[in-house]
């Protein structure tokens, strides 16, 4: 999913992995797992991650060969979860129906919108893949691209 491109990336840029693991205040050994996916990223160190190697979240998940967008900010939880809410009804999907397509639960998708917490790496992957949007756009990093 995104473990190869982060690892291409980081050694594009020349960094180490202890270098990052440092950075984010983890053991090498963890942040080599997330490269080599053994353990799923949560988003918020892959957000830093993002910041530290100055690359979108698409661009990472592979969705774009653009690096980086323009007037990139941080992720604001509440605010991610109006942006979801916002484009899951713009394409008149229900909470039951992209809870079903992600194989979870209505109740989840209740508290991504409430901005409760950030939504799963795997499902963010998940919804950007299926409905061609941005990752960066639906948590908040861009106003822009919107679609992919």
């Amino acid at each position: 999913m995104y473990g190869e491109n982060l690892k291409r990336i980081r050694e594009e840029a020349n960094i180490s992995q202890y270098s990052i693991s440092e950075y984010l205040g983890l053991n090498k050994r963890v942040y080599g797992q997330y490269e080599r996916e053994y353990v799923i990223i949560p988003i918020k160190h892959l957000n830093t991650i993002c910041n530290y190697l100055n690359v979108s979240l698409d661009y990472v998940f592979g969705f774009t060969n653009i690096k980086q967008y323009p007037s990139v900010k941080g992720i604001n939880q509440r605010e991610a979860g109006l942006i979801l809410k916002e484009w899951r009804k713009s394409q008149n999907i229900t909470q039951e129906k992209l809870a079903k397509k992600l194989n979870t639960h209505k109740s989840v998708i209740c508290g991504y919108e409430k901005g409760r917490y950030l939504i799963a790496t795997p499902f963010l992957y998940d919804i950007c893949k299926k409905y061609k949007i941005s990752a960066d756009y639906l948590l908040g990093r861009t106003q822009s691209p919107k679609t992919l």
